[in-house]
């Protein structure tokens, strides 16, 4: 296969309440992919929601505030776990079609809460990647993955994975991730800004591979309707009532080939952006440039990338 038909789902989710969202995000895969769409992405925490309140809501990490907990305590009780039954259709959508599905979500572990961008894939496990380092304000929120999930899943037209936000930041993820040899890359956003947009290019530059880069619609009255459907208490509503302005996620998505060219971009609103991936490309860009191979100096640079699941406690 050398043409690979993709899509992103450029949609709002439905914050917190995550069984509904799901809900949502099969419907919009389905579409894609009956559109067409062999590989379909969303953006980050897509299932649950950006945490917006973290950046646009005054004191949101003041210590003990109550609003802040009480949406962190929602997160907990919404958020996927492993085997959750609730991802079945995804997998099952997946398995009918063929497709694979790459979609963010809050998955929660013992009782921390992680960045997860869930790839589903036909006839085989979800494979996760769980954020490594959390920016900023995040840390409220979100624990740090590990090497466990930085992987790639390898289909029929070629391996595919992804990274999360400021990780396209971290020069050594990103050669982790060029080792591994994707040929498409979804590179997860909550908005695609520009300077998101500038990171997303490069990282297809340099790792000669197509890069899709997936952001969200959210505005306020998102965040309100999924205060409503997870049963929020006044503390949070409060904390978002302080949000200031409306939209607060702006899409931006764009499909990005291997030369860092623009093949197609999204507005501000929902849409779901469609192109057909010419392979071949691929290999005529690692004619000049192959940061993995000829553009590389093994015996000057050595990475080293601890796969080893850390849990920080050990049952012997």
């Amino acid at each position: 296969m050398t043409t690979l038909n993709v899509a992103i789902v450029q949609a709002a989710p439905i914050p917190l309440a995550i069984g509904d969202g799901i809900e949502k995000a099969v419907r919009l895969a389905r579409e894609a992919v009956e559109g067409g769409a062999q590989l379909v992405a969303f953006g980050e925490t897509f299932l649950g929601g950006y945490p917006l309140w973290l950046d646009e809501a005054p004191g949101a990490a003041l210590w003990d505030h109550p609003g802040t907990k009480a949406l962190h305590r929602i997160l907990l009780e919404q958020a996927v776990v492993a085997n959750d039954e609730r991802l079945l259709p995804l997998q099952e959508l997946a398995d009918e079609s063929g497709a694979v599905i790459s979609i963010g979500a809050h998955e929660r572990v013992r009782s921390s809460l992680y960045n997860n961008q869930m790839t589903f894939r036909p006839g085989l496990p979800v494979l996760d990647h769980r954020k490594l380092v959390p920016t900023h304000g995040e840390r409220l929120v979100w624990m740090r993955g590990d090497g466990s999930t930085l992987g790639v899943h390898q289909a029929e037209w070629g391996k595919v994975g992804s990274l999360i936000c400021w990780e396209h930041w971290m020069p050594l993820a990103r050669a982790a991730m060029h080792n591994l040899g994707e040929s498409v890359h979804v590179a997860c956003w909550p908005t695609v800004r520009e300077e998101y947009a500038l990171a997303s290019r490069h990282y297809a530059m340099e790792g000669r591979c197509f890069v899709l880069a997936a952001g969200l619609v959210q505005a306020k009255d998102d965040l309100f309707d999924g205060l409503e459907r997870a049963g929020a208490g006044a503390a949070a509503k409060e904390l978002i009532e302080a949000i200031e302005g409306d939209a607060l996620n702006r899409g931006g998505s764009m499909i990005i080939a291997p030369d860092a060219w623009i093949m197609a971009q999204a507005g501000e609103g929902e849409e779901t952006l469609y192109a057909d991936l010419d392979l071949n490309e691929i290999g005529q860009g690692l004619t000049s440039l192959d940061t993995d191979g000829h553009y590389s100096r093994p015996d000057v640079f050595e990475l080293k990338v601890d796969t080893r699941a850390k849990s920080g406690v050990d049952w012997v």
